[in-house]
Parts: structure tokens; C-alpha cells; sequence
């Protein structure tokens, strides 16, 4: 039975679980969508969805990222909750009040209870809230990133990218796929897994999965084409963690992101374009997960490494070839309520 499809009877609250030592993520999620025809009762809007995106949280990060590289801030509304949660909901620590000026709402539990009052299911971001209503509509990661690309066009800014071209639409969702299973989610099978053997079989699978990214990405800028695309911006997210907490803390430790160099270089290309890097909050990162996980580190302590000066080195992909946003544009700096502190990027310091 695959791991990626069978649903646990009573999930963990944030939509995981363990069963014969082998960690299975819930993917059963809110399926509705937000389309040009409305087919599930939400229209595309100006002004009137709300996306709440932990920085911390890899799934939730892919649609600030895509959000940005469209230019879609002034179309759909930011919230960020804090960095930790707990087992009821994660919830906005960070907002004035503790409570999102928006929404009116301090757990984003609310949002799910207010559509789902006996809502089963982890309370997980990214999810997007309907802001008249205070319901939220989907939490469906994949498919939010996609209909960013594909329904919201008529709001993208000037010179968007197109992260998911007709005609590469098959390959990027192959490769997708093979990033999910065994890279994004491979992860967090070697970090929660329950046995040794569930253990040492999830990590041979995690790095067999990044030799192969690495022997693609040796000939190639990007995974899929000469432009980035939503496969780029699905693998970025897991390696954007990989040293502060997967290497560690999920005991992904063949080897280091920075000891292997294709990836790491294609890592750093991706992060010193704009759209990137500077979504990135290393020290949220951490604190979520060293704080959050404490049947993995029980004290809660986190780390102040590692150094990620590194991370605005040199990356030399330029030779390579591509053109990274197509016949587009870099989208402009972040606005001023959602840059991410200088302290917590690249090079800070590393502590709170």
C-alpha cells in the first residue's frame, strides 16, 4: 500500500503519522479551488483571499515564493503566522494582539472550524481564507501554486515568468512528482521514522533521489527547460532547509547541501534570484523545527548554526546557459511588511 495515499483514521495534528516505523504524511486536504468559472464556488478575486504562510514551513513557503515571482501581493493578502505551533493550530504570535489584523483571528484553527466545525484533520499551511466569510477555502498546497500560475493571469504583474508552460506541463509535473516523494517528503521519512530499518531504507531514498537531481542538474540550469518553473520552486524549499535542519535534526546526513556541489551551486542560484533568497527566514526555520518537534529534541534547544554566509557565494550556473525568468522580468523587492529581517537571511546572525 503506498505511503503517500492511505489516510490514518485519526491524524496527528499537523498531518503526520507513524505506522510500522515508516512516517506517512496525510495528504487528504481541502480539495476546493479558486477559478475564473468558479466551479467550486470561489471566484477569482482582487482583494479577496487571504494566503497564511508560516516562513518556516516548506509547503507553505512554495506559494510565497510563486505569489512574488507573479506579483500577485496586491491581489492576494499575506498572513504569517509565527514560527511554532501547538497541537491545536498554528497561530499569529507575530501580529499585534496576537491576532491577524485581517482575519480578526488568533489561531488559524478558527478559519478551518468557521467552514468545518468537527474539522478532522491537521489545521496545516499554506491555506487560503475567503475574507468576507472568515472560511478558510483550501489548504491543497500542490494545487494552489498551480492555479496561481494558471487561473490568476490576468493579474500577474508585467514581465511574470510562466512557471508552468503548457508545453512542459508533463514533464515538470513528472519530475514534481519524483521531487515530492523523495526529496520534499523524503525528509521527514528519515526524520520521524519509528524503526532503524524504516530509518536507513528512507534515507537510501533521500540520497539516491539527490544524486539523481544531481547528475540532471550537471548539464542543466533548471530542472526542467532553460527557465525556472514550479519543479524548481518545489525542490528550493526542501534545500533551502537541508543543512539548518534536515542534515541534523532529521538525520539526513550522508552529506551536507554545501559538500554537494551541484546541488549547492544550483541552491545558491536560486536563492540569489530575486523572489528567492529573500523569502527565506533561517532562524524561523529553525525555531520551528527544533522547537516544534520535541519528540525528536526534547529540550527545544535551537542551534545558532550553521553559518549561511555561504549562501551568497559565487554559484558559476550562469555557464550553463537559461534565462531564468523566460522572456520576463525579476519582480521588484518585497514590500516592506513582508521582508524578511536582515538578521534572519543569509549571512545573520542566527539567533532570534
Amino acid at each position: 500500500m503506498s505511503s503517500e495515499t492511505v489516510a490514518p483514521p485519526s491524524p496527528a495534528p499537523q498531518g503526520r503519522y507513524v505506522e510500522q516505523g515508516e512516517f506517512t504524511r496525510d495528504t487528504n486536504y481541502i480539495e476546493d479551488r479558486i477559478t475564473r468559472d468558479a466551479r467550486d464556488g470561489w471566484p477569482v478575486e482582487p482583494g479577496r483571499y487571504r494566503l497564511v504562510a508560516a516562513r518556516a514551513c516548506p509547503w507553505a513557503n512554495r506559494t510565497v515564493i510563486v505569489r512574488r515571482l507573479l506579483g500577485l501581493e496586491s491581489v492576494i493578502s499575506l498572513a504569517l503566522p509565527g514560527p511554532t505551533h501547538d497541537e491545536r493550530s498554528w497561530t499569529f504570535d507575530l501580529d499585534p494582539g496576537a491576532v491577524d489584523p485581517v482575519l480578526g483571528i488568533e489561531r488559524l484553527q478558527e478559519a478551518y472550524f468557521r467552514r468545518f466545525p468537527e474539522y478532522p484533520r491537521g489545521i496545516t499551511v499554506p491555506a487560503i481564507v475567503d475574507v468576507p466569510s472568515g472560511m478558510v477555502v483550501t489548504n491543497n498546497y500542490p494545487q494552489i501554486t498551480l492555479d496561481f500560475s494558471t487561473e490568476w493571469t490576468e493579474y500577474h504583474r508585467e514581465g511574470a515568468p510562466d512557471l508552468y508552460p503548457e508545453a512542459l506541463r508533463a514533464e515538470i509535473d513528472e519530475v514534481a512528482q519524483r521531487v515530492f516523494t523523495e526529496v520534499n517528503n523524503g525528509v521527514y521519512r528519515c526524520g520521524f521514522a519509528g524503526s532503524q530499518d524504516a530509518y536507513e531504507a528512507a534515507y537510501d531514498r533521500l540520497f539516491a533521489a539527490l544524486d539523481w537531481l544531481s547528475e540532471r542538474l550537471e548539464r542543466q540550469r533548471f530542472l526542467v527547460g532553460d527557465t525556472i518553473t514550479e519543479a524548481d520552486v518545489r525542490l528550493f524549499t526542501t534545500l533551502a532547509r537541508f543543512d539548518a535542519v534536515y542534515h541534523g535534526h532529521f538525520k539526513a546526513n550522508r552529506s551536507k547541501l554545501s559538500e554537494m556541489p551541484v546541488l549547492w551551486a544550483y541552491a545558491r542560484d536560486l536563492f540569489q534570484t530575486p523572489g528567492f533568497g529573500d523569502t527565506i527566514d533561517f532562524v524561523q526555520i529553525k525555531q520551528h523545527y527544533y522547537a516544534t518537534h520535541r519528540d525528536i529534541n526534547p529540550t527545544g534547544v535551537v542551534p545558532v548554526g550553521p553559518d549561511t554566509s555561504g549562501w551568497l557565494d559565487p554559484h558559476g550556473r550562469e555557464e550553463l546557459g537559461g534565462r531564468p525568468f523566460g522572456d520576463g522580468t525579476p519582480p521588484p523587492p518585497p514590500p516592506a511588511d513582508e521582508t524578511v529581517p536582515p538578521e534572519h537571511g543569509a549571512g545573520g546572525s542566527g539567533r532570534s
